[in-house]
């Protein structure tokens, strides 16, 4: 069996990574142009935009991040130059989980040897992955104590998926459900929850297994919610739809790092953990999905019913030494404003107003320019 080296990061380092959507500024639908994208871009953006399956993404990645302060100046100085690209073949970029009318079997798969393998695997359960995420990724010191986070943080995954909720409509309908990316995500053979693992050694087995009877191709393959980052050294974050604007990625950021640094304390403390079945977690993303930040989410210590702004207020006010400690007091106290103004509820009343799902999109785009 091969060996899983564990990247070691002695702070709780950043790196944020946001998946946008390539919109037509005549038509409003999704582009597949990628291609045109990349060849337009200068040199030193070449490594960290990205394309992913379909051609009508983008993906930004930052560089290794100290604060939340430094993700915003890095993003801020990746999207002006990525705009400026995209103004110029007829694009504009949209911030949402899922395009409210655009149909997946639309999408052209982007030319990749890696990309048609999988599409050949999955066949139509990989077509229909015409969703965008916001990935997180926290540093920490040892795979044990990522795999360890990774367990504790499974009760605070619901909670950030309604937070970011912001894909309520699919095939131009709506679907009920404020994230429907999250259930398009779960048909994968390797995504949502993952499973609970001791330590290390049993996720490195669990790694090395599913590649021995070729259940995978590549540690890549593992899609879960959560899951640890050898060669990042980080635990990394995916459960969350891609938020509307810049401002709500930073709010949820600043969450998360507080979130495992809190929890990376509470393991070298060696803090008991009460215990939280995981039937509680994946009844709690089933709201989330289901009802945004307007849902009831069940306690991890009574079992009682608490409302999105309730479980949010309560964890601002206990992270906030974690807050001060990393220096994001303020875009950790920002998140406290997001349960009124989720993606998904501001799509939804778009339509409520105008009827049109066009519309949706020429004023999500508008409203939530990533400058704002």
């Amino acid at each position: 069996m091969a060996g899983l080296d564990f990247t070691r990061n002695d702070r709780p380092t950043l790196g944020v990574e946001i998946e946008l959507q390539l919109i037509d500024v005549e038509s409003f639908a999704l582009a597949n142009r990628i291609e045109d994208v990349l060849a337009a871009l200068p040199d030193s953006l070449q490594d960290v935009v990205k394309p992913e399956l379909m051609q009508s993404y983008i993906e930004i990645n930052t560089g290794i991040c100290e604060t939340v302060a430094d993700a915003r100046t890095d993003l801020t100085g990746k999207l002006q130059a990525v705009e400026e690209v995209l103004d110029t073949l007829g694009l504009k970029p949209l911030w949402s989980a899922s395009h409210p009318f655009s149909s997946w079997r639309e999408q052209k798969i982007t030319p990749n040897d890696r990309y048609y393998r999988l599409v050949e695997s999955m066949q139509d359960i990989a077509r229909r992955l015409v969703t965008f995420g916001l990935h997180v990724h926290v540093g920490l010191d040892t795979g044990d104590k990522a795999i360890n986070v990774c367990d504790r943080m499974l009760r605070y995954l619901p909670l950030l998926l309604a937070l970011s909720s912001n894909s309520p409509f699919w095939e131009g309908r709506n679907t009920g459900l404020q994230s429907n990316r999250s259930k398009i995500m779960e048909m994968l053979p390797t995504a949502g929850l993952p499973h609970q693992m001791r330590n290390w050694s049993e996720y490195v087995w669990v790694v090395n297994h599913l590649i021995d009877t070729g259940f995978i191709n590549s540690i890549r393959e593992i899609w879960w919610d959560i899951r640890p980052h050898n060669t990042f050294g980080t635990v990394e974050v995916r459960v969350c739809d891609m938020p509307p604007n810049l401002d709500h990625v930073l709010g949820i950021t600043a969450l998360v790092q507080c979130l495992v640094h809190a929890i990376s304390l509470d393991v070298e403390e060696g803090t008991y953990q009460l215990d939280y079945h995981p039937m509680m977690v994946q009844q709690n993303k089933w709201r989330a999905s289901r009802f945004g930040a307007e849902a009831h989410l069940v306690g991890g210590i009574d079992y009682q019913q608490q409302s999105v702004v309730e479980a949010v207020e309560n964890l601002v006010t206990r992270l906030r030494p974690q807050a001060e400690s990393l220096g994001c007091v303020a875009e950790l106290e920002s998140v406290l404003s997001i349960p009124g103004s989720t993606g998904a509820m501001q799509q939804l009343q778009i339509f409520e107003e105008t009827g049109s799902r066009r519309e949706v999109v020429r004023q999500m785009i508008e409203k939530n320019h990533w400058s704002l």
